[in-house]
């Protein structure tokens, strides 16, 4: 039996695999008893990830900001940012019971405000280096650390409009957000090489593909604004020796040939219906030893289906997408969410995680 470590090491290095690996991501409601149990079990059974992000740009940008009262639930915050050209503002709504917040508004609105934005100096990336090693040590045999890097260049250009007005830009100004994903792509990639140098890794990811991927954007624009950016930050991850995950949700039928075309080790969570019309099948046949999938239990079937179908739909994925014993991680497609429902989907997790955990014992289901 391997180590929970070894096992997700194999799963980003391709290789041979006694049972799929079997995570969650754990981004829990915040200050929420009732995922206790839970939160423990998932420690204890299934395999580890440690995010790592602490992340310091420099130099800071000169930024302004102030909250002022909403509504009974929410309350506002702002921010400005001074640029040589002149000011950009953007808002969110901050929950004040406990709930997720919203932004409301973006910093890039038209042409003059991407201008803005460019005027401001570049930035590089750092962090102490050592707090990566304690992390490392850390959680030892349990899993690894995932060095998250962040929103990919067009996921944070995207992230800088807002996703109408991204869409209305990319006819009108479409130049210009190609200016801040070049930024953007310089960035990572001197964050890359900055990490190699250190020996932090190798275990990377990123995120914010989803933002210009099917249904929302069409495979060209998908290919134009990330596929052309992050195939040279997966290449600098290569080249010392790392390997990329990345998070997307999306219609993935569409656009999964690309994610291995560029050299994406793993991806998640490799959605089916009602989001794609994707099979597990299928993806396997595209991904087939050269990217790992994680997913694709729907995080809403762990809160609503009974266990023993969550426990049929886990043999079903792994009949589907393991039967060259590599390149599956079992998971669902979001952490979980419900406030106040820890208890309620805990069965579910459990039926899940097990039923994984049998596989290193029996060969693929029929």
């Amino acid at each position: 039996m391997m180590t929970r470590r070894e096992r997700l090491r194999r799963c980003y290095f391709h290789e041979e695999l006694d049972r799929p690996a079997v995570f969650s991501r754990t981004w829990f409601p915040r200050d929420d008893a009732t995922y206790d149990r839970l939160r423990a079990y998932l420690a204890e059974r299934a395999e580890l990830k440690r995010s790592w992000a602490p992340w310091r740009a420099v130099p800071a940008w000169p930024v302004e900001t102030r909250v002022e009262p909403h509504t009974e639930d929410f309350e506002r915050r702002i921010e400005i940012l001074h640029t040589p050209k002149g000011d950009l503002r953007r808002s969110f709504l901050l929950s004040r019971k406990g709930q997720p917040g919203m932004e409301e508004s973006r910093y890039i609105k038209d042409r003059e405000d991407a201008e803005r934005y460019l005027s401001l100096p570049e930035q590089t990336l750092t962090a102490d280096p050592a707090d990566f090693f304690v992390a490392d040590v850390e959680i030892a045999e349990a899993g690894i650390v995932d060095v998250h890097i962040g929103h990919n260049p067009g996921g944070r250009t995207a992230e800088l409009c807002g996703s109408e007005n991204f869409a209305l830009m990319s006819v009108t100004d479409r130049d210009l957000l190609h200016e801040i994903c070049e930024r953007e792509t310089r960035k990572l990639v001197a964050l890359v090489r900055w990490l190699h140098a250190r020996r932090i890794g190798p275990f990377f990811s990123m995120a914010g593909e989803e933002m210009i991927a099917p249904p929302l954007h069409g495979p060209e624009d998908f290919r134009d604004f990330n596929i052309r950016y992050d195939r040279r930050i997966i290449e600098a991850v290569h080249e010392g020796g790392g390997r990329m995950h990345i998070h997307c949700h999306g219609d993935l039928k569409k656009i999964l040939p690309q994610f291995v075309e560029i050299g994406c080790d793993v991806l998640h969570p490799f959605e089916g219906a009602p989001t794609s019309d994707l099979t597990a099948r299928e993806a396997k046949a595209i991904a087939r030893g050269r990217l790992c999938l994680e997913g694709n239990i729907q995080i809403n079937r762990l809160y609503e289906a009974d266990p023993a179908d969550i426990a049929e739909e886990t043999r079903r994925l792994i009949a589907d997408a393991f039967d060259d014993r590599r390149g599956l991680i079992v998971s669902p497609t979001a952490s979980p969410y419900i406030r106040g429902a820890g208890e309620v989907c805990f069965e579910r997790y459990r039926a899940m995680v097990e039923t994984v955990r049998a596989a290193s014992s029996v060969a693929t289901v029929p």
